[in-house]
């Protein structure tokens, strides 16, 4: 089945599995595939961000299940709070898996790691379908879980065309520059693999 993702500014993609199938503006789609759904987001429609802080999130901070709140607060845990947590592998793939679902809110669609290291971060990011990218050296900045507060310069993954992996996030703001000053804490759909994987309620 087809879907069609567009976006206020009347960009739109046509999905079909994992696939980007065709790209354009929403009339000419929709005028092309008439059998295929059709989302229409807020916002605008973008390929997806790249978080390079990737190692950093994912095997060097623990990320509290909401139910810890109280005892550990709600955001993530590094340095000694980290070291004062006793952490097996089923605790660290938890971790690993609320992390992923927190960088799909925030639009991303790629993380940037070097080697992941701890066997269970490393399947439940498999899991996901959060996509990995290599990476040289250990970057500058903030690890943040929004790309816009980590005090590096911002990646957009590759412009989404047809034949390309169905990877985009869509933020609810008038433009670019909006997006620039708000962050990615806008974004209101995330696709991974031609799959919704986050959309905000």
């Amino acid at each position: 089945m087809l879907t069609i993702h567009a976006d206020s500014r009347g960009n739109a993609l046509v999905v079909k599995g994992a696939w980007i199938a065709d790209a354009g503006q929403l009339t000419d789609l929709v005028a092309a595939h008439p059998r295929a759904r059709v989302r229409k987001w807020p916002g605008i429609l973008t390929p997806g961000l790249i978080n390079i802080h990737g190692n950093e999130l994912l095997e060097e901070a623990y990320h509290p299940d909401p139910r810890e709140a109280d005892e550990l607060g709600t955001e993530p845990l590094v340095g000694d709070a980290l070291a004062a947590l006793a952490m097996d592998d089923a605790r660290w793939g938890a971790s690993a898996r609320r992390a992923v679902q927190r960088m799909l809110a925030h639009g991303t669609v790629r993380a940037a790691c070097g080697s992941l290291t701890n066997r269970a971060v490393r399947d439940a990011v498999h899991r996901s379908g959060l996509a990995v990218m290599g990476r040289l050296g250990r970057p500058g900045g903030t690890p943040s879980l929004d790309p816009y507060d980590a005090e590096w310069p911002v990646m957009f993954a590759e412009p989404r065309e047809r034949h390309s992996a169905a990877r985009f996030a869509v933020f609810d703001v008038r433009d670019e520059t909006e997006l620039a000053e708000r962050g990615a804490g806008t974004c209101v759909a995330t696709v991974a693999d031609g799959r919704l994987v986050y959309r905000r309620r």
